[in-house]
């Protein structure tokens, strides 16, 4: 069994949208699930806190060299082992993980976690069955990644016997019909709602598409080469705020003055990278241990992201204003 570069794409590309909601994915995607075993779910195939399959994804990435959230991500690795429900609302860390996704380490991580975890141990599992069109290993791919294949391929195996026995086509199809019937009737509610993934496969199965022939629809995508050979959609990177004797402006200035003002060093969100906002940015930078530099770059920013607010430095301090004295209010007679 060899499937082409295409056809391994075609199989992930359908599990990619089931589990993101687009043929690509998104590295940097994060979502909370409410009633999921997985909870806080990450990146391009949608990494879970709940299997403790997140903590071992950014326990690779802060292990490679280059990487450049690693401070910011590293602290969380405790926490991320002992599945910490708590870090389903962690805004810091949820924001630290969408950067995350635009650094090329984060995004080969990602997909060298993904072949190791499941796709390679699907195409095992698909050999070891006698499995062999890209339909089929994509239908087995879909299971390693959603969970439950082991609990429907022995179901589908004491109904109908081995593929070799009944044929490929038929086999896939029975183990199909099994795992929507047991995601139909499963415990978890938010479960019952994914039969649309076995629907998908059932119109794959009905248009005799077993070679995941190009183009094809799942959940409204068109899947086509274009598609395919286009990747993931990249985001576009933030830029480095840099002093220069024009400031630089901009939306992404003001964020980091907001920013910069929760934390309790007094800028005014102008939107321009002016001398007040540097010097601020140096001061951050030296409180932090960061490089003195007075430019935003990707470790200043990370760090801007997971700080938290501390009490402003008295010159930072902005004074009350004094209460409204308030005249006295006639009494009825």
């Amino acid at each position: 069994m060899q499937l082409t570069q295409l056809q391994r794409s075609a199989a992930q590309a359908i599990v990619s949208i089931f589990e993101t909601g687009r043929p690509t994915g998104g590295y940097g995607r994060v979502t909370v699930l409410q009633g999921d075993t997985g909870r806080l779910t990450y990146g391009r195939f949608q990494t879970t806190l709940g299997s403790g399959a997140l903590y071992f994804l950014i326990k690779d990435y802060v292990e490679r060299p280059g990487a450049i959230y690693v401070s910011a991500l590293a602290k969380y690795l405790g926490r991320l082992l002992k599945r910490d429900g708590a870090l389903d609302h962690d805004g810091a860390l949820h924001r630290t993980l969408k950067a995350a996704g635009e650094d090329p380490v984060m995004r080969q991580a990602q997909d060298d976690f993904f072949d190791r975890n499941f796709w390679t141990p699907a195409v095992a599992a698909a050999r070891a069955l006698g499995v062999t069109t890209p339909l089929g290993v994509a239908v087995i791919y879909d299971s390693k990644v959603h969970g439950s294949f082991e609990r429907v391929r022995d179901r589908t195996l004491r109904q109908v016997g081995p593929p070799s026995a009944v044929g490929e086509e038929t086999w896939i199809s029975a183990y199909v019909a099994n795992r929507r019937a047991y995601l139909a009737q499963h415990a978890q509610p938010i479960l019952r709602k994914t039969v649309y993934r076995m629907a998908a496969f059932e119109r794959l199965i009905r248009d005799d598409n077993w070679d995941l022939d190009l183009p094809f629809k799942v959940g409204g995508f068109r899947i086509d080469e274009k598609t395919l050979r286009a990747g993931p959609a990249k985001g576009r990177a933030a830029r480095i705020l840099a002093p220069a004797d024009t400031p630089m402006k901009g939306d992404d200035v003001r964020e980091v003055q907001a920013r910069l003002r929760e934390l309790g060093y007094g800028a005014d969100p102008t939107g321009a990278y002016d001398d007040d906002t540097v010097e601020l940015v140096r001061k951050f930078q030296e409180a932090h241990g960061l490089k003195v530099d007075g430019a935003v770059g990707p470790a200043t920013r990370a760090s801007l992201e997971t700080a938290r607010p501390a009490t402003p430095n008295a010159a930072h301090a902005e004074a009350a204003p004094e209460p409204a004295v308030l005249a006295a209010a006639p009494h009825p007679a």
